[in-house]
């Protein structure tokens, strides 16, 4: 099979929906790189970007033929978190004004969080506030070992409120509790301790083989039961095993067995060959 990212680039899905905020690269294999495209500003969220990242996650949720998305930032920096310049005006803005602001943030969130295909982010520099709320949000997150983190809010006299859900669910109440209340700033290392990130790479090339390496584990995976399994997960956690739970569960792998990629899967692998998917 082509190397999913060093072939020629091609178009898989409506790149209409970006702008000059943020790039969006594809590979006919099904490989989506999203780029937060401000290296002048350190890719610092501000209104703008937040909208063009949302209309690009919203059509990767609807797109066919998408199978990994990446996020990663322009230059040597994931995202500073939010824009000194947006801060700044949103101080004079009003309560109801800045909720809806901050509304848009939550749904760039929710956008990202239910795109159907594995998603990674790919973080270098540093991933700060929002930043890291992108991170975590991802299915995945790959660091190079001299990134850093930080909830900083609490400095500025602000919360984490709009990235608390996703980062929360990543890497629990009690380190959330002291990351949030402490604004301190904190290494890949201990990112990868507590679960907000999932890998760490020596440096920026080691992130390339990452990725190359992550889109191509996932292109041998059938995208249906990828998307089964992601909506699996947040169907079952929290709930609490009953008949009701151990039903459900069992319905889905019977569906799953009987559907087109199920018994694709299961033929592939006795007959010794390569599912369609993974061709």
């Amino acid at each position: 099979m082509p190397n999913p990212i060093s072939d020629p680039l091609v178009e898989v899905v409506d790149t209409d929906a970006t702008s000059d905020l943020v790039r969006m690269e594809s590979t006919v294999e099904g490989a989506v790189t999203v780029i937060l495209n401000r290296p002048a500003r350190k890719n610092a969220f501000d209104a703008e970007l937040i909208g063009a990242l949302e209309e690009t996650f919203r059509t990767l949720v609807a797109a066919e033929g998408v199978r990994v998305v990446f996020v990663r930032g322009a230059g040597a920096m994931f995202s500073a978190g939010a824009d000194l310049e947006w801060m700044r005006a949103a101080a004079d803005r009003t309560e109801a004004d800045n909720r809806d602001d901050a509304f848009e943030m939550a749904k760039m969130l929710k956008a990202l969080w239910d795109i159907p295909a594995l998603t990674v982010a790919l973080v270098e520099g540093g991933a700060f506030g929002g930043g890291a709320g992108v991170a975590a949000a991802c299915d995945l997150a790959i660091a190079t070992k001299d990134a850093k983190f930080s909830f900083s809010e609490v400095r500025l006299g602000l919360i984490p409120a709009t990235i608390s859900p996703y980062v929360v669910q990543a890497i629990g109440p009690r380190a959330a509790r002291g990351l949030f209340a402490t604004g301190q700033v904190f290494d890949a290392a201990h990112a990868e301790r507590i679960g907000l990130i999932t890998e760490i790479v020596a440096d920026a090339a080691a992130l390339e083989a990452a990725r190359d390496r992550t889109a191509k584990a996932i292109l041998a995976c059938a995208p249906g039961a990828v998307a089964a399994s992601k909506k699996l997960v947040a169907d079952v956690v929290g709930h609490r095993i009953d008949h009701g739970l151990m039903e459900d569960t069992a319905k889905r792998i019977a569906h799953a067995r009987v559907g087109d990629e199920g018994q694709e899967g299961v033929r592939a692998f006795l007959e010794r060959r390569k599912p369609r998917w993974a061709e």
